[in-house]
């Protein structure tokens, strides 16, 4: 786990955020996914470090690589 990666049940109702922030991973994600840039990412966050960024990206990485089966659609 990233250190720079805290789940507080205080702060953001538990979702993973990045430490001294109220910034959720999925947030950043989801910002990421949409088509923003980190540095658009960083702009619109100014507590948020690149570092964070990135830890946050690694977390949803590693929480995907879990033993998880996801079944497919039948499409």
């Amino acid at each position: 786990m990233n250190a720079l990666i805290e789940s507080n049940p205080a702060v953001m109702m538990g979702k993973p955020v990045v430490r001294g922030t109220r910034v959720t991973v999925e947030h950043i994600l989801y910002k990421l996914a949409a088509g923003d840039t980190i540095e658009q990412v960083l702009e619109a966050h100014p507590r948020l470090t690149r570092q964070g960024v990135l830890a946050a990206i690694e977390f949803g990485a590693q929480a995907l690589r879990a033993d998880v089966i996801y079944p497919l659609s039948a499409a």
